[in-house]
């Protein structure tokens, strides 16, 4: 019987994680599905780790580790699918707010010989004005910057194993895993929900927290704003053009006037375009940084009991888990 494995990666949601894996195994159960809950704790500062733990000591389906500090959204996502033996994934929020009762529908989907399924946004639900903004301009800016409509987009899907063994397989630390299940290929087939309501706390994602996520998927994942470095060179190189012949037919003409203002115009332009492509250029080389150090995307402190196998970037003595 084929295994289905859901990943949820959370960070300080001590009040969801009795709640959501009593909902996800009634759900999975009803609809006979075998299937194992892999809970990852992003270094949470709350108990949530140890909500993991009595989760898991109910359920055997149920497992889990904890991270040794907070590595990010993304680092949570790759050490569920670490941790999965499933023959497909489900990838998913811990507050419920991608809803359960799509899972089966996307699972009948893989049954005919859907290699992706991808979770399509059709409704926000109920968001302040706030965040609703800040998530339509990350959303906005990640489209433009790596060709792919993320408007709609979620990381809500569910992944055949061999598309887990391709995303396991990069090599790559910066990873951008919404963006990935696109660039890996295979057959995608796509499904329609609304975001639901948290039932418990508040979401962890404020205005500067999506763009700096931004950013660092956009300079993980694609080149565009490199080349838009050029952009801004060849504008500001013919915006100085402009100037200079301007200036040299007014000399000609003996019509030259004081062009101290233009001078400082120019001087501040340039100077803008100058630190602004430095800037883009040093996301690019601290990305590089990042990548020649090797260094794991995560490391695992803890684990449940049944937790098998090896994990990169755990803490291990002797190929066994450290308690």
């Amino acid at each position: 019987m084929a295994l289905l494995s859901i990943v949820l990666p959370a960070y300080n949601e001590e009040q969801n994680i009795a709640n959501v894996a009593e909902v996800l195994s009634g759900l999975l159960e009803e609809n006979g599905i075998d299937y194992e809950l892999v809970f990852i704790s992003d270094g949470s500062k709350d108990g949530t780790y140890a909500e993991i733990l009595k989760a898991s000591e109910k359920n055997p389906r149920i497992r889990g580790a904890e991270f040794s500090r907070n590595f990010g959204k993304e680092a949570g996502i790759f050490a569920g699918l670490e941790l999965t033996t499933g023959d497909a994934v489900v990838v998913m929020d811990c507050d419920l707010q991608h809803p359960p009762e799509v899972i089966p529908k996307m699972w009948e989907l893989w049954q005919k010989g859907a290699e992706i399924v991808e979770g399509i946004k059709i409704s926000r639900g109920r968001e302040s004005l706030g965040h609703r903004l800040s998530a339509g301009l990350f959303y906005k800016i990640m489209s433009g910057l790596i060709k792919i409509d993320m408007n709609a987009s979620s990381d809500f899907k569910l992944l055949d194993r061999k598309v887990v063994d391709v995303l396991l397989a990069l090599p790559e630390r910066n990873t951008f895993f919404r963006a990935l299940s696109f660039w890996a290929g295979f057959r995608t087939e796509s499904i329609q929900y609304e975001v639901q309501e948290r039932k418990y706390g508040e979401s962890k994602w404020s205005f500067w927290s999506l763009m700096k996520y931004a950013v660092s998927n956009a300079t993980s994942f694609s080149t565009l704003p490199l080349q838009m470095v050029t952009v801004i060179g060849l504008v500001s190189i013919l915006f100085s053009a402009v100037l200079a012949v301007q200036t040299l037919v007014r000399f000609l003409m003996g019509d030259s006037v004081e062009g101290f203002t233009t001078v400082i115009l120019l001087l501040l332009i340039i100077g803008g375009f100058l630190m602004l492509s430095l800037g883009v250029i040093g996301h690019y080389i601290a990305r590089i940084y990042e990548e020649v150090k090797g260094r794991p995307k995560y490391i695992i402190s803890k684990v449940t009991e049944n937790v098998q196998g090896q994990v990169t970037g755990s803490w291990k003595r002797g190929g066994e888990y450290r308690k």
